[in-house]
């Protein structure tokens, strides 16, 4: 499969920048610390997404995929339903193999989707979209793993809350700034996403990179 040039500079580009933040990826707002409280809970699902590249890039895929395809507001609904799903397969104690591998290989099919500047259907989306988002709720249901039902209830209610504003938020955005699905700026965005997805894949392959 042949990538344009535009895209592989783009890939390129990102590459040291996921570089530099994918440690965060292994990190956690409670420093480590099983919540245990409500507000724990809580501020752990509101900040798990975004200190992570890979969760925050496939965030932002998903918003421009909706606004530059004109698609409903709705659409990510799919994300997120499938990612509470995933958290709750996760703390229901079901092994999920490769669970991080998985992460990062979702996050390129997207980015890649998105660079090749296709315009789907929203139904082909929304199954990709529900399919990213069970793999990134698995993850996340690893740092609230053996948590109370309150903390684990508020963690979901930050995920949720934290994911449905940054996706609706960019998607709004990108509706505003009138750019289609198939122009230069929703394609390089979705090669920066696919070169996240590379970086953080490239990490699980191989750990002292």
């Amino acid at each position: 499969m042949n990538i344009p040039v535009a895209l592989r500079r783009a890939i390129l580009f990102a590459t040291p920048f996921f570089l530099l933040t994918a440690p965060a990826s292994a990190h956690h707002v409670m420093g480590g610390k099983l919540p245990s409280t409500f507000l724990e809970g809580l501020l752990s699902g509101l900040g798990h997404p975004v200190i992570g590249p890979e969760h925050l890039a496939a965030l932002l895929a998903v918003g421009v995929v909706v606004g530059a395809s004109r698609l409903s507001l709705v659409l990510p609904v799919a994300f997120i339903a499938a990612m509470a799903a995933g958290v709750q397969v996760h703390v229901s104690g079901i092994a999920l193999p490769a669970a991080e591998t998985l992460v990062a290989l979702s996050v390129m099919v997207v980015g890649l989707s998105l660079a090749q500047g296709r315009a789907l259907p929203a139904a082909a989306w929304a199954v990709l979209f529900a399919v990213t988002g069970f793999f990134h709720g698995y993850a996340f249901g690893e740092s609230i793993y053996g948590a109370e039902t309150t903390p684990l209830g508020a963690y979901l209610l930050g995920l949720v809350a934290v994911q449905a504003m940054l996706t609706t938020g960019v998607a709004l955005l990108v509706r505003r700034a009138r750019v289609g699905i198939r122009e230069l700026a929703p394609r390089l965005a979705g090669a920066a996403v696919l070169g996240a997805g590379f970086v953080v894949l490239m990490g699980q392959l191989i750990p002292s990179a």
